[in-house]
């Protein structure tokens, strides 16, 4: 890695460190962690709580960041089973000038005002959002309750470890595939 990418992801993510978000690094790596991010006032995701995965490559900020959902999403544009993403500007449009804060304050937060159905990771979202806008929305906020409120989060890390369920530790299990490109 060189001294600019290292120097650059220090900075990127102390700016996150700093910020609002709640981010736990893994074994101390600022390369890898997960962050809390809360769904955006007024959409159907409005409440909820997601743990996401961020894998900084080497390159950064030539190349994007790899980042995932780590509990469930109703999205066209979201994998439901492995939590990868499908977002233009992550994926194949990064650019240098873009940093860790837009992926958290801009790109998801419009990600999730703005689906996009043309172009899914998830048909069946995507086919119901075209088919019946009301029934997408009842769907999302069934997901929020099932798995991405703090009860919800908690209760999954019940079933699924021994450690402790403070939604604050970001406890959700680890999703099985964290991809920036498509499947």
């Amino acid at each position: 890695m060189s001294i600019s990418s290292k120097k650059r992801i220090e900075t990127d993510v102390m700016k996150l460190l700093m910020s609002d978000y709640k981010v736990s690094l893994v074994n101390d790596n600022l390369q890898e962690f997960y962050i809390k991010f809360c769904g955006p006032e007024g959409t159907p995701f409005s409440g909820g709580i997601w743990k996401i995965h961020v894998d900084i490559p080497d390159q950064y900020p030539f190349k994007s960041p790899s980042i995932g959902f780590c509990n469930k999403i109703y999205h066209p544009n979201i994998d439901e089973s492995s939590g990868s993403v499908c977002l233009d500007v992550i994926n194949q449009t990064w650019s240098p000038m873009f940093d860790m804060l837009n992926i958290f304050e801009s790109f998801i937060p419009q990600l999730l005002r703005y689906p996009n159905p043309s172009d899914p990771l998830n048909g069946e979202a995507a086919a119901l959002l075209l088919q019946n806008s009301g029934a997408y929305e009842a769907k999302v906020k069934d997901y929020v309750k099932k798995y991405a409120t703090k009860e919800a989060i908690n209760m999954a890390s019940v079933n699924n470890s021994d450690e402790e369920d403070e939604v604050d530790r970001l406890s959700i299990t680890t999703p099985t595939l964290i991809h920036n490109s498509r499947a």
